[in-house]
Protein backbone atom coordinates (compact mmCIF):
# COMPACT_ATOMS: atom_id res chain seq x y z
CA UNK A 1 0.00 0.00 0.00
CA UNK A 2 1.55 3.29 -1.04
CA UNK A 3 1.43 6.57 0.83
CA UNK A 4 -1.28 8.10 -1.36
CA UNK A 5 -3.71 5.25 -0.72
CA UNK A 6 -2.94 5.26 2.99
CA UNK A 7 -3.47 9.01 3.29
CA UNK A 8 -6.69 8.69 1.32
CA UNK A 9 -8.05 6.04 3.70
CA UNK A 10 -6.98 7.98 6.78
CA UNK A 11 -8.61 11.11 5.38
CA UNK A 12 -11.85 9.24 4.74
CA UNK A 13 -11.88 7.75 8.23
CA UNK A 14 -11.13 11.10 9.88
CA UNK A 15 -13.78 12.85 7.79
CA UNK A 16 -16.37 10.21 8.70
CA UNK A 17 -15.46 10.49 12.39
CA UNK A 18 -15.74 14.28 12.22
CA UNK A 19 -19.16 14.06 10.57
CA UNK A 20 -20.38 11.63 13.22
CA UNK A 21 -19.09 13.81 16.06
CA UNK A 22 -20.67 16.90 14.53
CA UNK A 23 -23.99 15.10 14.03
CA UNK A 24 -23.96 13.85 17.62
CA UNK A 25 -23.20 17.40 18.76
CA UNK A 26 -26.18 18.74 16.82
CA UNK A 27 -28.45 16.03 18.27
CA UNK A 28 -27.12 16.78 21.75
CA UNK A 29 -27.80 20.49 21.21
CA UNK A 30 -31.35 19.77 20.02
CA UNK A 31 -31.95 17.49 22.99
CA UNK A 32 -30.58 20.22 25.26
CA UNK A 33 -33.35 22.51 24.04
CA UNK A 34 -35.84 19.85 25.18
CA UNK A 35 -33.97 19.44 28.51
CA UNK A 36 -32.81 15.91 27.65
CA UNK A 37 -29.31 14.44 27.38
CA UNK A 38 -27.50 11.62 25.54
CA UNK A 39 -25.29 10.71 28.52
CA UNK A 40 -22.05 11.34 26.62
CA UNK A 41 -20.62 13.76 29.14
CA UNK A 42 -19.56 16.33 26.53
CA UNK A 43 -21.18 19.61 25.65
CA UNK A 44 -22.22 20.11 21.99
CA UNK A 45 -19.53 22.75 21.52
CA UNK A 46 -16.85 20.35 22.73
CA UNK A 47 -18.03 17.73 20.23
CA UNK A 48 -17.73 20.33 17.46
CA UNK A 49 -14.17 21.04 18.64
CA UNK A 50 -13.34 17.34 18.45
CA UNK A 51 -14.80 17.22 14.94
CA UNK A 52 -12.59 20.17 13.93
CA UNK A 53 -9.54 18.40 15.38
CA UNK A 54 -10.28 15.38 13.21
CA UNK A 55 -10.59 17.59 10.12
CA UNK A 56 -7.27 19.41 10.57
CA UNK A 57 -5.05 16.52 9.35
CA UNK A 58 -7.41 16.02 6.41
CA UNK A 59 -6.98 19.67 5.42
CA UNK A 60 -3.21 19.40 5.75
CA UNK A 61 -3.10 16.37 3.45
CA UNK A 62 -5.36 18.08 0.90
CA UNK A 63 -3.25 21.23 0.90
CA UNK A 64 -0.09 19.17 0.46
CA UNK A 65 -1.62 17.38 -2.53
CA UNK A 66 -2.66 20.69 -4.08
CA UNK A 67 0.85 22.07 -3.58
CA UNK A 68 2.39 19.01 -5.25
CA UNK A 69 0.04 19.32 -8.25
CA UNK A 70 0.87 23.00 -8.63
CA UNK A 71 4.59 22.24 -8.55
CA UNK A 72 4.14 19.62 -11.26
CA UNK A 73 2.46 22.18 -13.51
CA UNK A 74 5.43 24.60 -13.36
Amino acid sequence: MNVDKLSSWVSRIFTAAACVLFAVGVVEWLLGIARAKLLLGYEPGRLAEFAAMFLLPVLVVLLRQIREELRKQK
